[in-house]
């Protein structure tokens, strides 16, 4: 069965810091009700927009425990658990309270290179490692390799509770391969917010997004309506934003995102190294898009 509290819009939230580089729990609390407020249908706790790899386990605990006060239960709740070693993987998601969330998205191992075969069998090894719904994550740009649509069929005929895949491959044919041949109620995901729309027209399920923190509302909806094949509407908020999210990721993800929150008084645009904010062009482009957007 699909899991339907993953359909629609999720946001990839972001950690923010303050000047002193701690993690700032007022404005994660911000950002949780802003997103709320937006009326987008589910969060994504500690992915790659959420700086996990920089984050202590006590400050990881921190930020979940955060973030599930505030959210209230109102929206469910994925956790990020991946990495390029399977076996501690799978102990992190043995040993990690599992119960507040809908499910784990996991990211494809990165650094190794594994072939389709290794991928097969990394997620056979997660999806053994609890009864939780999980979704894959393919990011080539990220990981270094590509886990390819024959392989993303594969395990998503053998493992029942990967229940989606979050495709941020960028290549369309791909992801078109991917929800001709899947199982029935298997789920596909964009990982591209510029490529929701196209995914969607193509029979995709949602997005897990990055410009949707910014402008949940009109993100959402542009969602929404697309998943009703309302595309003239669907159009004019998806090219409203696309420039904004070229700019988004011009010089680096989270960075754009944090000083477009900063912009909009959500939070500081601080990011951890090796990470650096954006530079100073792409922040006056996107301090003149978001102005012209708010009029």
């Amino acid at each position: 069965m699909s899991n339907k509290n993953l359909i629609g819009t999720g946001v990839a939230i972001v950690t923010p810091f303050d000047k002193k580089g701690r993690v700032d729990t007022d404005s994660l609390k911000t950002i949780v009700k802003h997103l709320h407020n937006g009326k987008v249908e589910y969060i994504v706790v500690l992915g790659t927009t959420g700086e996990s790899v920089t984050l202590t386990k006590d400050e990881k605990k921190v930020v979940i425990e955060t973030i599930i006060k505030t959210n209230a239960n109102k929206l469910p709740l994925v956790l990020g658990i991946g990495g390029n070693n399977t076996q501690e993987v799978t102990d992190t998601i043995s040993k990690t309270d599992l119960k507040p969330f809908e499910a784990i998205l996991s990211v494809a191992p990165y650094y190794n290179k594994p072939n389709q075969e290794g991928y097969y069998q990394h997620y056979k090894a997660v999806s053994k490692s609890t009864k939780k719904d999980i979704i894959l994550y393919n990011v080539p740009g990220r990981t270094g390799s590509n886990v390819t649509a024959e392989t993303q069929v594969r395990i998503a005929k053998d493992f029942k509770n990967i229940v989606a895949t979050k495709e941020a491959s960028g290549n369309m044919e791909q992801i078109m391969k991917v929800i001709k041949n899947k199982p029935k109620d298997f789920m596909v995901i964009s990982g591209d917010d510029n490529l929701t729309l196209p995914i969607i027209a193509a029979g995709g399920d949602g997005v897990i997004s990055v410009v949707a923190q910014a402008f949940p509302h009109d993100y959402s909806e542009m969602v929404r309506l697309a998943r009703q094949y309302k595309m003239k509407e669907a159009q004019k908020l998806h090219y409203a934003l696309i420039d904004i999210t070229d700019q988004l990721f011009a010089d680096g993800n989270p960075g754009g995102i944090k000083y477009a929150l900063h912009l909009l008084k959500k939070c500081d645009p601080y990011v951890r190294l090796p990470l650096c904010e954006p530079n100073d062009k792409v922040k006056q482009s996107l301090a003149h898009l978001i102005k012209l957007y708010g009029k």
